[in-house]
């Protein structure tokens, strides 16, 4: 039985731990070190007990935390090869106090198989990652993309729990304070997926096998969760699923709040 615990998601950093009971990951490190190890701490987790961090690109919301954390317990940090090299320029490494690796078509930590997929962002190499139990559950992670490609889509299939970005209301977007360019990158390609197309997508998921969904990187200037979640139940019945009987729908809280999704 696996668990994974939403510590942070948001444009204020993103952070998950997965585990299956012992040993964990994190993917992404978005917040400080002193912030990771207090979300760890209100769900009772020893940060002693990861053995790899996962990064999905080399944004600050998602590498804050990277250099402090990964050194002050010695875990291997794994990430694509476009991404490691940025983060080496901005000085996330200490290379005397952790390893970090190019994670290419997969690794084992925790216990777990983790395969990177690549996502579409405006970064230099970005991946999503599906994470495979010893008992062959799988939890599959999309965030920061500006639309589904194939390759996405496929990844996320067959996934027991997806978190999947619902990042804005394009309505909301459209009539903000952002500046135009700002817009413009976010419902681009190249940027953000909004709470339509995810909403699109889900009955898909759950016709694949998917049973719980978590959504996830929502704006605070472009998005409510009560919005988001509407949106996703809309799109599910009208399909006929029912949340409850064959889904469960959440959203990941921007600081963790102790709970977590079991599968």
């Amino acid at each position: 039985m696996a668990r994974v615990y939403p510590l942070f998601s948001g444009s204020k950093g993103n952070c998950y731990y997965i585990t299956t009971g012992g040993k964990g990951i994190l993917i992404d490190a978005g917040r400080t070190a002193k912030q990771i190890e207090q979300a760890l701490h209100t769900n009772n987790l020893d940060p002693k007990n990861i053995e790899g961090i996962f990064i999905t690109h080399e944004h600050t919301d998602h590498i804050k935390g990277v250099r402090v954390f990964a050194s002050r317990y010695g875990i291997n940090v794994y990430a694509s090869q476009g991404t490691l090299q940025q983060m080496d320029q901005q000085g996330h490494f200490t290379p005397e106090k952790f390893n970090s690796y190019i994670i290419n078509s997969g690794a084992e930590a925790g216990g777990m198989i983790i395969k990177p997929f690549q996502i579409s962002h405006d970064c230099a190499e970005g991946l999503g990652y599906v994470i495979e139990t010893p008992d062959n559950r799988k939890l599959a992670i999309a965030t920061d993309t500006g639309y589904l490609s194939d390759e996405v889509k496929e990844a996320l299939k067959g996934s027991d729990v997806v978190i999947i970005e619902s990042n804005h209301d394009v309505n909301m977007l459209l009539n903000g304070s952002y500046p135009y360019m700002l817009k413009r990158r976010i419902l681009s390609n190249i940027g953000h997926l909004s709470n339509e197309t995810c909403a699109e997508f889900l009955p898909h998921l759950i016709r694949s096998g998917t049973t719980r969904l978590l959504l996830a990187h929502l704006s605070q200037e472009n998005n409510m969760p009560q919005i988001a979640l509407e949106s996703a139940r809309c799109s599910l019945q009208q399909k006929g699923m029912k949340e409850s009987t064959d889904y469960t729908l959440d959203v990941a809280k921007e600081v963790t709040d102790g709970s977590c999704i079991i599968f």
